[in-house]
């Protein structure tokens, strides 16, 4: 048996570590800037916050592996986070991606940017050679990046509509 009540929490705060992590990257970066050039704030920041949202995810994962669940409920957390993990650990470089479209500099200067394109393809490029040719990862690169966007786009507007819902006020109510 598996509890959506619990799942659906688990993700909950899956979608609100993506976007603190987001948030928290894309700030400490632009005050990085104040007192080291971009590449040297984006080389600071990016190993300290994809640690914590990978301490995040763990611990989540943690909790529902010690608490009372049902084993399916904990083997569907462990295989959602598993699924889920590059995704959260794009949140930070995603921001510092940002930053630099935005100060027209290339990310790809950053010692931590690199790091992690070289662990992801550690994973990616094994999988499209079983699916296909060498050619297919470039692909699944970008497939990659566009994804693991639209799951942090999803997170943040999961976490943000019962906000936007209060705040545009209670339904009409129906006339009888």
């Amino acid at each position: 048996m598996i509890r959506l009540a619990h799942l659906k929490r688990r993700m909950g705060q899956y979608a609100a570590l993506w976007v603190g992590g987001f948030l928290l990257s894309g700030a400490a970066i632009l005050c990085g800037l104040w007192f080291a050039d971009l590449m040297t704030a984006v080389d600071m920041v990016l190993p300290v916050l994809m640690a914590a949202v990978g301490l995040g995810l763990g611990a989540g994962v943690v909790a529902s592996l010690l608490s009372g669940e049902t084993p399916g409920t904990k083997l569907v957390v462990l295989l959602l986070a598993l699924l889920l993990a590059l995704p959260l650990l794009w949140a930070p470089v995603s921001a510092a991606v940002a930053i630099a479209f935005f100060a027209d500099r290339s990310i790809e200067y950053s010692q931590a940017y690199a790091a992690f394109q070289i662990g992801v393809s550690r994973v990616l490029f094994p999988i499209s050679e079983a699916i296909g040719d060498g050619d297919l990862f470039g692909w699944m690169w970008t497939a990659f990046q566009w994804v693991s966007s639209l799951v942090g786009f999803v997170s943040a507007l999961a976490n943000v509509w019962p906000l936007i819902r209060r705040l545009l006020g209670p339904e009409p109510a129906a006339e009888v």
